[in-house]
């Protein structure tokens, strides 16, 4: 297994695998699915705001896929990833590859002073993962203002 950046080729593959993301219990609700292809293109355009990686198996196929996002953050003093989406395809989970793919994203952000994301309360096993990586519950309650944007 290797892991690299997203390129425009990858786009289809993207996009299926987000939509799947989308659709199941890991996440609240459905997203419109112009906001998955604004994410894609974000990452093609530039690595400013958002990066995409994808773990690829020795046979060449893609077996999921880590968006990230970037900001500073003055309490941690410096860069801070979160780790927006990480998906594994069904056939390949149970097989270290999300554990293989968080190592991955640390090391590429070696400055990095904070990694977050977030997990639904029912993804038990995705706690259990992260957990065993270092992560640990924020106290912060969050909140949010969405904003609709054009469709």
């Amino acid at each position: 297994m290797f892991i690299r950046r997203m390129e425009e080729k990858d786009r289809d593959a993207y996009l299926q695998m987000a939509w799947t993301f989308y659709h199941s219990p890991a996440v609240l609700h459905p997203v419109p699915d112009c906001y998955l292809t604004r994410a894609f293109d974000e990452v093609i355009r530039s690595d400013v705001y958002a990066d995409g990686y994808l773990p690829i198996s020795d046979m060449g196929e893609v077996m999921g896929y880590a968006l990230l996002a970037k900001t500073f953050s003055q309490e941690v003093g410096g860069q801070a990833v979160w780790v927006e989406e990480i998906y594994i395809k069904p056939e390949f989970q149970g097989q270290g590859i999300g554990t293989r793919l968080l190592q991955f994203i640390e090391e590429a952000y070696p400055h990095c002073g904070r990694f977050r994301l977030e997990v639904e309360p029912d993804n038990e096993e995705a706690e259990k993962l992260y957990g065993r990586l270092g992560y640990h519950v924020l106290g912060y309650r969050q909140m949010v203002k969405d904003v609709p944007l054009e469709k």
